[in-house]
């Protein structure tokens, strides 16, 4: 379940590598994507009452990116705690080198800001994502 994006000349900063702050918004669509191949698309999960905000992020750079490389991601459930997700991303260029890991943590509230017990009140996704933990190796 790859996102791939193609790194746009705005992206790139003064040295012509990808400026930092791009990488979070690769993981953002890389979620959004994520979420939709599961079955489960942001208008699906508001639809039903349920916001995610971003608890956490982390990002660390292995090689630059430049314009016009074609960067693949891939996104993996690390731990699921019913209220809380938290994800793994790993982004490589052509190569299959990789260029930046980084996560995200997440929290399921309902609309008005209070936390939605996720195995009681959406089974049907709690199990969903309960199935795609990767255990570490």
């Amino acid at each position: 379940m790859d996102y791939v994006h193609t790194v746009q000349y705005y992206e790139t900063d003064k040295m012509g590598i990808t400026h930092h702050s791009n990488y979070i918004r690769w993981m953002e669509e890389a979620r959004v994507d994520f979420l939709s191949q599961i079955g489960w698309e942001f208008a699906k999960l508001e639809a039903m009452g349920i916001v995610s905000p971003v608890l956490g992020v982390t990002c660390d750079y292995k090689l630059p990116t430049k314009f016009s490389d074609k960067v693949s991601i891939k996104v993996y459930v690390k731990a699921f705690k019913g209220v809380k997700l938290f994800l793994d991303y790993e982004m490589k260029n052509e190569e299959g080198k990789i260029v930046s890991v980084g996560t995200t943590s997440h929290a399921f509230l309902n609309t008005e800001g209070k936390p939605i017990r996720m195995k009681q009140e959406f089974p049907e996704l709690y199990e969903k994502l309960c199935s795609m933990i990767v255990q570490e190796e």
